[in-house]
């Protein structure tokens, strides 16, 4: 920590020509082969995935035909599966246009990543700035391998979905002359990030969890999903609900679904510490799969680079990526900057990781290990008071802990953060099980292999309000149909020609953190 504050006001601005193929591809997790093996049954057969999520894909179910209640608990026009900003939204929507819907989570509403983003949601907005610009940021971001038709419906709608969650109440933060205020982030050539403070994930959820109370909408906490229903199409009909206080599965049938059930974080993939919320357990993917919905890009997951590693109860906190936007430094144990903060986050977390296991971290003593990001770096260059007033949770969050941001440097690694793939879907948020939605992370393809800093708030925001839509459109159009596993049935026959496929029973609901 010396070094650190030693060469504070003198390093080097500029850093050597990075080669970032180099970098990503010799240290990035996504390139770890022995990490990946091919999927042997469902949808995506003979492509690659990580093992931890491979094992959930081609896992069995927990239900038995025996487990089908007689009825159904309720019969609606539109379910939404999952509490969090993308589900949260689809309830709105379709309430709105005409549709009766039930809103069940596997927790409590507003239990999700959504409440722990912090830096903000990219919109173009500014005069400078335009759709096409946000388009080309994020394409090249995501290598190029994001689907344009959903890349595209993202940007242009991104200022329809900031106008209307100010609408319902959301506050932004403004400048001195009461306009929006914006912010630049990794990736990004305009600053187009809309922030509240350090919070801006709660701010959302905290705003759109009172919409869906003050609309009425019908909850059903603490009801994870364990089955989907469909019918002699293959069409999604209900799901299967499981009861965590009574154990009893109870049936929804619907018209149509919007899967909106989260991240993988939970998953701890290659062992990494995550940001994510307890439930983010990618229930929705392994129970979309069996109903035959193809995943895409499911080999690629974003690790962000500033995960904290010290103290040991927040490993894996996620330290805001805006910090660095404004002046925060990455130092290995020699206090040299080592990378442009303002990468793409798969480059930084690469660099990062670099440096540590060519022995130019520091270690913790938990055994981690990290370098330093120097956040009063940024009240030397705009002043003192400035992260306590931009950043108030990341300053509360350290001094539980008896660490004062504003004077020393904190230990950071990279943290599971985001799914970066998921399931296919269409510009209507529909996968390929025909009436089953998606929005939110539970979704692929709109980010390629690498999401830019504040995509994923306008994601669940402009796919949430498509899919409820979409799906509320459907509803009018069709009827209720028959509460079937057929589904299933050909899932675990297709799964008995395969005798060495682990039995991992899917979905994983909770991580399981008991040492054997």
């Amino acid at each position: 920590m010396v070094r650190v504050v030693e060469s504070r006001g003198k390093r080097l601005m500029q850093l050597p020509p990075l080669n970032k193929d180099a970098l990503i591809f010799g240290y990035h997790p996504d390139y770890k082969e022995t990490a990946y093996r091919t999927l042997r049954v469902g949808p995506n057969k003979g492509e690659k995935t990580v093992h931890e999520l491979a094992d959930l894909l081609e896992g069995e179910s927990p239900v038995l035909p025996t487990d089908i209640p007689t009825l159904p608990s309720h019969q609606v026009d539109v379910l939404v599966i999952g509490g969090g900003g993308a589900g949260a939204t689809a309830a709105l929507t379709a309430s709105v246009a005409g549709a009766t819907v039930v809103l069940a989570t596997k927790l409590r509403l507003g239990d999700s990543n959504t409440v722990m983003a912090e830096g903000g949601m990219q919109v173009a907005i500014a005069p400078e700035d335009s759709p096409v610009q946000h388009f080309l940021d994020s394409f090249r971001g995501g290598y190029k391998k994001n689907d344009p038709a959903l890349l595209k419906r993202l940007v242009k709608e991104g200022p329809r979905a900031a106008k209307w969650l100010m609408q319902l109440g959301v506050l932004f933060d403004r400048d001195g002359n009461g306009d929006v205020s914006l912010r630049s982030g990794g990736g990004s050539s305009q600053p187009r990030l809309l922030r509240c403070k350090d919070y801006t994930g709660l701010e959302l959820m905290r705003v759109l969890k009172d919409a869906v109370l003050n609309a009425k909408i019908p909850l059903l906490e603490f009801s994870p999903m364990v089955e989907l229903f469909t019918d002699e199409q293959g069409g999604c009909t209900g799901a299967l609900l499981k009861n965590l206080d009574t154990k009893k599965y109870q049936a929804i049938q619907a018209k149509t679904v919007v899967l909106a059930t989260g991240g993988i974080g939970r998953l701890h993939i290659q062992g990494f510490p995550t940001s994510n919320h307890y439930g983010a357990t990618a229930d929705g993917l392994p129970t979309a799969y069996r109903a035959g919905a193809s995943l895409t890009l499911q080999d690629t997951f974003q690790y962000h680079p500033t995960g904290a590693v010290f103290p040991e109860p927040i490993a894996g906190m996620l330290v805001t990526e805006a910090i660095r936007s404004v002046g925060a430094q990455l130092l290995n144990v020699q206090g040299e900057r080592f990378i442009n903060e303002m990468e793409t986050r798969d480059a930084v977390a690469a660099a990062i990781i670099r440096e540590c296991s060519e022995g130019r971290g520091i270690a913790t003593p938990a055994g981690r290990v990290g370098v330093w990001l120097d956040m009063p770096q940024v009240d030397v260059i705009h002043g003192d008071g400035t992260l306590a007033k931009r950043f108030p949770n990341m300053v509360r969050q350290f001094s539980r802990y008896k660490i004062d941001i504003r004077k020393e440097p904190v230990l950071v690694y990279p943290t599971l953060h985001y799914q970066n793939g998921g399931i296919k879907i269409d510009i209507d948020g529909e996968s390929g099980c025909q009436n089953l939605f998606v929005a939110g992370e539970a979704s692929g393809g709109i980010h390629g292999r690498n999401r830019l800093m504040g995509n994923s708030l306008l994601d669940i925001i402009v796919y949430g309000r498509r899919s409820g839509e979409a799906a509320c459109v459907r509803a009018k159009q069709i009827g209720f149909g028959s509460l079937t596993l057929g589904h299933l049935e050909a899932f675990r026959k297709e799964r008995k020609m395969h005798a060495s496929l682990p039995q991992t029973v899917s979905p994983l609901l909770f991580p399981d953190y008991v040492h054997r």
